[in-house]
């Protein structure tokens, strides 16, 4: 786990909620009937949810899959993005262990 690299991604209040809102698909509007069975949310709902561009997402959900907060799946043209909670789990343990490590 690169500790820097996963605070980074979380220094922007927006990244952090995108990590808040994936915690619950209902933040979202209903997956297209063809997507029905796919785990995560698609990034054009995620965008339109934060009101950013589809290059700024992008780029956001890009720092968040590298860091290990998300995953993401391609179907298609489509990229679905769920909440990594093992690489959350991990990140947090390690950062705790930084701050507490004497």
């Amino acid at each position: 786990m690169d500790i820097e690299q996963a605070l980074s991604a979380l220094n922007n209040p927006i990244r952090r909620q995108i990590l808040e809102w994936l915690k619950d698909r209902s933040n979202f509007p209903p997956a297209l009937p063809e997507h029905e069975d796919l785990d995560g949310v698609c990034v054009g709902y995620i965008q339109e949810k934060a009101g950013l561009s589809q290059s700024t997402i992008s780029n956001y959900m890009g720092l968040l899959k590298k860091a290990g907060f998300v995953l993401s799946e391609r179907h298609g043209q489509w990229t679905f993005y769920r909440r990594d909670e093992a690489g959350i789990q991990s990140f947090c343990t390690a950062f705790e262990q930084e701050l507490l490590r004497k």
